[in-house]
Formats: C-alpha cells, sequence, structure tokens
C-alpha cells in the first residue's frame, strides 16, 4: 500500500479459516499493528514437521511501517509463534503481566530476551502508536489477563475480542468489562473482528465454576491417587484441582514440562495460590497415603510423549498407575486427536485405574474457554459495529458466527468473511475486499524456520508410504564396466531376507541397463542414473505394486 494513500487495510496471515496460528493486522497509510502471535500443530500431511506459524512476507516487506505486536492472551495458538516470527522481524510485543511472563520464557529458551523489546500493558493502558491509538477491555476466558483491543484510526475505531466469553462466576474473580464494552459500542466501532471457535454452540458456555464443584466431589470420594490431566494453559482449572486437593487434604504433585513451568510462571506472578507445603516432588509420592495425593499432568489429548501417556504405558520413571487410581481427563478432544485419547484410555482401564473421560458436558469436567452463540450475539450488541468480520474459526464455524451478526441487526453486505491474506479496505466509510498479500504457512522443523517446502514434504511422504531403495554401483573411468555392484540396499521397501530372489532380479535389471548405454557410448551420469531409476522402477511397480523411492549412487573407479 502506497504511504500516500489514506484508508484502513485490515487482515489474517493465519486464524481465519482454521484453529490456530493467530495474526491479525490492521493498516492506516504508514502505520501497521499486528495483533497475535500464534502457532498450531501440524496434521499427518506434513511428516517430520514441528509446529506452523504464519507466513509474514508482507510484514518484512513493510518492517519499517510495523509499530507494534499486540498480544490479547498466553495461549499457544496466540504465542507459540513468537520466539520464530521475531527472529524473521525484530517488533515491540506488548502484552499483559501473566502473558508477558509465558513469552519471556519462550524468549529466554530461544535467547531472544536481551534483544526484544518488551512493554507490559493492562486494562487501562492507551498508546498511540502514528495514527493509531490502542486502548483495552478486560475479558473473560480459560487463561488470567486476557484483553480485547480497539485501535482508534481516523477511519474510525476497530475492535478485536480476543477469545473471550461471558463468565458470570469467573474462578478468579475477573469480570469481563461490560460497562466498557458498552462505551465502545456508544462511541462508535467501525469494524468488530470478533472470535468463531464455538459459533455452532447454542445457548451461553456453563462457568468455569461447575467443574470445580465435579472435581471437589470426585476427589472426597476418591479412596485412591486421583490424576488429573488438563491443558497447562488452563490456570483457572489448574487452581480448581489445588483448591479440590485442598479440600479433600492431598498433596500436589506436578509432572510434565509445560504444566512445570506453568505452574512456575504463574505462582511466581500470582495468579496461583498453592499453600506452603501441599507441593512436593514425584520421587516424594510413595512418602505418603494414597489417598493423599493428586497428581496434575500433562496429556489430557493423548500425546506419545507426555506424562499421562507415559503413566498409562507403564514407562514412566517416577510414577506409575495402580488399581483403584482415579484419572481424570479434564479436557475436550481436539479434532483429530481422539484415536490417542482413546487407546490411551483404554491401558488406563487395563492396569485398573477408573477413568473419567470424554465430551465435558458429560462427565461435567471440562468447559469451553469460548463464547456460545447467545454470547457471540451480546457481543456484537454492545459493540454494535457497521462492518463485522469473524475471525478465529474454521469456514463453518465464520459462517455461522456471520448469521449469528445478521440475527442481530448487522447488515449481510457489511459482513466480510475472508480467507488468510484477503484485504478488507475501508476508506470514507465504505469497505470492500481488495486485492490479497502473501499469507500461509511457515513451516518449524528443529532449528529450521520455512525451509521445509512441497519438495521435501513429497518425499517425504514418498518415503514414508514406500521407503527407498538404494543402487549402490562402480564403474570403469576408463572402459566404462561395472566393477562392483549393484549393491541394493532396501529401507521400508521390503525387508532383505526375505526378498532375495526380487532384489537379485533388481540388480540384474541396473546392470543390463548400465551395460547397455555403455555399448552405446552413453557416459553422462546424470543419463544414466536416470535410466536405471526409470528401468528399475517399472520392474518394481510390475511385481511389487510399490513404488519406493529410487536413488542411484554411480561411482566411477
Amino acid at each position: 500500500m502506497a504511504s500516500s494513500e489514506k484508508k484502513l487495510s485490515i487482515f489474517a496471515l493465519g486464524g481465519v479459516g482454521e484453529i490456530g496460528k493467530n495474526m491479525y493486522v490492521v493498516q492506516y497509510a504508514d502505520d501497521i499493528i499486528v495483533i497475535d502471535c500464534g502457532s498450531k500443530f501440524p496434521d499427518v500431511e506434513l511428516p517430520g514437521i514441528d509446529i506452523i506459524v504464519p507466513d509474514i512476507s508482507y510484514l518484512i516487506e513493510n518492517r519499517n511501517k510495523v509499530k507494534a505486536l499486540v498480544i490479547t492472551h498466553g495461549h499457544e495458538d496466540h504465542i507459540g509463534g513468537l520466539p520464530y516470527i521475531l527472529k524473521q522481524l525484530n517488533m515491540p510485543v506488548y502484552a499483559s503481566k501473566l502473558t508477558m511472563g509465558l513469552i519471556e520464557g519462550k524468549l529466554k529458551e530461544h535467547g531472544l530476551l536481551g534483544s526484544t523489546e518488551r512493554v507490559l500493558i493492562h486494562a487501562d493502558s492507551v498508546l498511540k502508536f502514528g495514527t493509531i491509538v490502542a486502548s483495552f477491555f478486560k475479558t473473560n476466558h480459560s487463561i488470567p489477563d486476557s484483553l480485547g483491543v480497539v485501535l482508534d484510526t481516523p477511519e474510525g475505531a476497530v475492535v478485536h475480542t480476543g477469545d473471550f466469553k461471558f463468565d458470570q462466576t469467573p474462578v478468579n474473580g475477573q469480570y469481563a468489562d461490560l460497562h466498557r464494552m458498552s462505551d465502545i459500542g456508544k462511541k462508535g466501532v467501525l469494524a468488530l473482528l470478533s472470535e468463531s471457535t464455538n459459533a455452532e454452540r447454542p445457548g451461553f458456555t456453563p462457568s468455569e465454576k461447575s467443574v470445580g464443584v465435579n472435581l471437589e466431589d470426585v476427589f472426597r470420594t476418591a479412596r485412591q491417587r486421583v490424576i488429573v490431566s488438563t491443558f497447562a494453559s488452563n490456570v483457572h482449572r489448574l487452581q480448581q484441582v489445588i483448591e479440590a486437593g485442598i479440600a479433600s487434604n492431598r498433596k500436589l504433585v506436578v509432572i510434565g514440562r509445560s504444566m512445570v513451568n506453568m505452574i512456575t510462571i504463574a505462582s511466581e506472578l500470582g495468579y496461583l495460590n498453592i499453600p506452603d507445603g501441599m507441593l512436593i516432588e514425584p520421587n516424594e509420592v510413595n512418602k505418603y497415603a494414597a489417598d493423599r495425593i493428586v497428581i496434575l499432568c500433562t496429556g489430557s489429548q493423548g500425546e506419545p510423549m507426555s506424562a499421562l501417556t507415559r503413566m498409562a504405558r507403564s514407562n514412566h520413571k517416577q510414577v506409575e498407575i495402580l488399581p483403584g487410581d482415579t484419572v481424570i481427563i479434564s479436557a475436550t478432544p481436539i479434532p483429530g486427536n481422539e484415536r490417542n485419547i482413546g487407546r490411551t484410555v483404554d491401558e488406563l482401564f487395563r492396569l485398573g485405574a477408573h477413568v473419567i473421560y470424554g465430551s465435558g458436558t458429560l462427565t461435567g469436567m471440562h468447559v469451553s474457554g469460548h463464547a456460545s452463540q447467545e454470547e457471540l450475539k451480546l457481543m456484537i450488541n454492545l459493540m454494535r459495529p457497521k462492518f463485522f468480520i469473524p475471525i478465529h474459526g474454521e469456514y463453518r464455524m465464520l459462517r455461522q458466527h456471520s448469521t449469528l451478526a445478521q440475527a442481530v441487526g448487522v447488515d449481510p453486505a457489511n459482513i466480510f468473511i475472508v480467507d488468510n491474506g484477503e484485504v478488507v479496505e475501508i476508506q470514507n466509510g465504505a469497505a470492500r475486499k481488495r486485492g490479497k498479500v502473501p499469507a500461509g504457512n511457515t513451516l518449524i522443523d528443529g532449528l529450521g524456520i520455512g525451509d521445509v517446502g512441497n519438495i521435501v514434504l513429497r518425499d517425504r511422504k514418498h518415503l514414508s508410504q514406500d521407503g527407498i531403495l538404494i543402487v549402490v554401483v562402480s564403474i570403469s573411468k576408463q572402459e566404462g564396466k561395472i566393477l562392483s555392484g549393484p549393491d541394493i540396499i532396501s529401507r521400508g521397501f521390503v525387508y532383505v531376507r526375505e526378498s532375495e530372489g526380487l532384489l537379485d532380479d533388481a540388480s540384474r535389471i541396473v546392470s543390463n541397463t548400465i551395460n547397455k548405454l555403455t555399448h552405446e557410448n552413453e557416459n553422462q551420469w546424470s543419463t544414466i542414473k536416470s535410466n536405471v531409476k526409470d528401468a528399475l522402477g517399472r520392474f518394481l511397480y510390475e511385481r511389487t505394486r510399490r513404488k519406493p523411492m529410487i536413488l542411484p549412487i554411480i561411482m566411477e573407479v
């Protein structure tokens, strides 16, 4: 966008049409404000990839215009991409107290703490970034210190809700600031960006406190140890586990790296209250009676290396599941994780545990941190926006959210359902979709940022499906004759000891192909390798109906 153009542009680099890697951009003339910087986990189509973060090509090209990165709250889908994005583009980071504490832990781990400008904000902060003035409002969510963002631009106010629900009895007493939201709406909201995660769920999301009541009931009646697995980032849930432990006179054991980190940071910053003497080390578990112990651990999604999964497989170094233990999975399965969770639950039952699992609405052990339909309508009614952009959700959720907006009076012509990268441009009070900016996935594999592309992923899928066949041949430099080989090495294709006949035939195919080319005076290595791959590939497909990756290695001696 040319600097002389006085118009407002709003777009997402991640977080629309998907769950995760949230990143939203508001730009007026030469001032860019970025909201959130999340990550998401890969699916089976991305073998070997650790996490996915947004593509920030547009921000890098316009680095001099980027004024701030504002974070709404401390969940991974909103802060998980920070260490990787800041390595590409150093931006000042604005976040509330707990959120900043979690961010600093990530930056320290990646060696970025000293080089990153960090500014603490709260609900009453007001910040000026060129032509844009930022202010904030309190929201409810499953993690404390969650904020909505108001960006006042020369065109009007743009409001980003962050993740929210309207919990009338919040665990930490941090009520959503309805009066502030109402005041923002009365002053006039040009565009509302509102999260859509639960847009398909009717009614209201239950209060987090309802989980605490059910936890206490189970803790009081359990005759042996209670093991609770939940999201480490759900600080309110962690506090309720602690409260249930206090009520049933149990010692607390914390297991799992992310859980230990969250308990440590949240306790140090005053967001968790653990009585002195309650917290003990895992190696002290056997010093206490079984009915005096509660174990809080990771693994609610059946992650293979998580604490609960290792306990279920009886290969955790410090804790084993005993017959009669009560295991509570205090989370709803993320789509795609059901199989892993089911396998973990099976293994827990085999060990004799009593397992409470499944939908939170059935067990009473989980409620969502996101607004359901009536709360989404309430947010729109409070803000009364001229333009509405549903965000943070898969396409069906965005579509359902737009239907809710129409139901409470938003003009359908003023609702924009966008894909990542699609720009909503507002000028002189009129809005339209106009063009796209680069937006997609940056894949993180180990220390590499974006160095794994489609070709590498294609090769990985190929290897995972049909394996690899390596062909090693030594050829005389002077005469072009085969001196040794072909030696064929199979990995993931066939078991050599049981396929000697097949591999002997394959070796003859390679020899015949090379001898034929030598007889025709063909001495270009690239041509020889290509012919070997083609001939061997045809032979193997005819015999096995498989297409392994074939890697010829020809050495000239």
